[in-house]
């Protein structure tokens, strides 16, 4: 019988930390696109500048999410050959991490510029971000045994 309690299993079980860490730059991120939405682009408002936070912690919380996930592909995977599912899971994965990255750069380069404007095509960028982190977390799911 496993113990839930058991903190050896816990933190070295062999992909558990990239399950759990894996949740704080999606939803900080979905969250600083929703906000940016909501703030239209004013750069003065307490909606840009909750945005920008949360856009700022789920670029850095993005970089473990992506090492961990490295780390269980190897561990638990045991550094199987990367296709079909994985392949794809580590694809996207890439690519949200980029645009995750690529959407906070955006909003941080803006707020170094005089005057602050946002670029327009930031949006496109957000929203992109939020469909490829939705197509990884779903093949991901698929991965974990999560959706059968």
């Amino acid at each position: 019988m496993v113990n839930p309690f058991d903190l050896r299993m816990i933190l070295l079980a062999k992909h558990a930390q990239h399950v759990v860490l894996i949740h704080f730059p999606i939803a900080l991120f979905m969250t600083g696109v929703g906000l940016d939405l909501l703030s239209r682009g004013k750069r003065n408002s307490q909606l840009a500048s909750a945005a920008y936070l949360n856009l700022s912690i789920a670029a850095a919380t993005v970089l473990p999410a992506v090492l961990t996930g490295l780390l269980a592909w190897q561990f638990a995977l045991e550094g199987k050959r990367l296709k079909g599912l994985l392949l794809l899971h580590v694809i996207a994965a890439s690519i949200a991490a980029v645009l995750v990255i690529a959407s906070w750069w955006m909003h941080w380069r803006t707020r170094k510029a005089e005057p602050p404007l946002l670029p327009s095509y930031r949006i496109p960028v957000e929203l992109l971000g939020v469909a490829v982190i939705a197509l990884t977390a779903h093949l991901g799911g698929f991965l974990s045994g999560v959706n059968p």
